[in-house]
């Protein structure tokens, strides 16, 4: 949804900044299976090593963000299924998908969804890509006043810069979301290391496709991007339409759609698993422990946000990617530092750490500039 927002905004340009994202992203990403297969523990023990200080920061991090990026991934859910004809309000959508959620990571089927997902996501890439070439040949009105060009020294540019890159490929969470799910289903290295470069790689691929499929289907066009998460989804549902052809509209639509729902779900099962972690490292009291405890709280908490804070899905997930970008430096120097500190064990090679430390001064340089925005407003 981002990168075809990004495209549509501002055509081609940050394409350059998806490429980036992933370079500088790649070491800590990639430490999350690494350090579990290689240490038999999660990242979250691996940070209560260096001291307790380290795991009261990322509590923080985590419960400032956990909130805001489960709401954003079930609004726009809810959205796609408002658009397929669900007419009910969006909050009560979400609270329909996040009963769902909830009951099937307690029954434990979400190995079944996943199952599922994987085929849903070839035929996903499979119609990204194929819209990706064909909308080169879209014939549409091009309005040259319309085309806006990206200026970084913009407050508003830079912001939506910063909510394009929070969550690209991903938040950097899902190093200690991997670390975790590489534990619980006792993975062997090769198998965790190929789960993960299939995902990155493929999402630097997907990400540019759907870029470029903003750009060639709605940049320059003079329509507004909607705010609305039906209304942007009606839009991307049709950037697809608009090079396939109306026969892919459902199959579109319901690819969509299970997709948002696999990262609701995703996002669902993985946020409790780690304040889980957290509180066993800080020895919270017995009933903070428990997943099932962190899933209701994580429940309640996203419906409270949809219910009274959100006034459009453009808003939301801005809100939670910009959240995202900001908690990234710190997150990144808490892995850096664990490797540092895990001298006994082979992590990252010289070109990952180097990339890892040019990465911390970046997103700490660009998160500089945003706070400085904001304060001198």
């Amino acid at each position: 949804m981002q990168s075809t927002r990004v495209g549509a905004q501002y055509g081609y340009i940050l394409i350059v900044a998806i490429v980036l994202a992933h370079i500088f992203k790649y070491p800590f990403f990639a430490l999350g299976p690494r350090y579990a297969k290689a240490t038999n523990e999660s990242l979250v023990t691996g940070y209560g090593r260096m001291g307790k200080w380290a795991v009261i920061l990322l509590l923080v991090l985590t419960v400032s963000t956990m909130f805001t990026v489960q709401s954003a991934v079930t609004l726009v859910t809810a959205g796609l299924l408002q658009h397929m004809g669900v007419s009910i309000g969006l909050p009560i959508i979400a609270l329909i998908l996040l009963l769902i959620c909830l009951a099937i990571v307690q029954i434990g089927k979400f190995s079944i969804l996943d199952n599922l997902m994987k085929v849903i996501m070839v035929v996903l890439s499979i119609s990204t890509v194929l819209a990706f070439v064909l909308s080169f040949g879209v014939d549409r009105e091009v309005i040259p006043s319309a085309r806006a060009i990206f200026n970084i020294t913009s407050d508003s540019d830079l912001g939506f810069l910063l909510a394009f890159v929070g969550w690209m490929p991903a938040p950097l969470d899902i190093a200690i979301w991997h670390s975790i799910w590489t534990l619980a289903k006792g993975k062997t290295e090769n198998s965790g290391e190929f789960d993960f470069k299939v995902g990155f790689y493929g999402t630097a691929i997907l990400g540019i496709c759907f870029l470029v499929l903003g750009a060639n289907t709605m940049y320059g066009s003079g329509v507004p991007l909607q705010a609305s998460a039906g209304g942007f989804a009606s839009q991307l549902i049709e950037s697809f339409t608009s090079c396939l052809g109306e026969w892919s509209y459902w199959f579109i639509t319901i690819a969509a759609f299970t997709t948002m729902f696999s990262t609701t779900l995703t996002c669902f099962d993985a946020m409790p698993r780690v304040m889980n972690h957290i509180g066993v490292e800080l020895k919270f009291p017995g009933y903070l422990t428990t997943v099932t405890f962190w899933r209701v709280m994580l429940c309640i908490g996203t419906l409270v946000v949809l219910f009274f804070f959100v006034s459009s899905m453009r808003e939301m997930v801005t809100f939670a990617t910009i959240m995202s970008f900001l908690t990234a430096p710190l997150l990144a120097l808490l892995s850096y530092l664990l490797v540092l500190k895990t001298k006994n064990k082979v992590l990252w090679t010289e070109l990952e750490r180097v990339l890892a430390l040019a990465g911390i001064i970046l997103l700490s340089v660009l998160c500089f500039l945003y706070v400085k925005t904001i304060l001198y407003h």
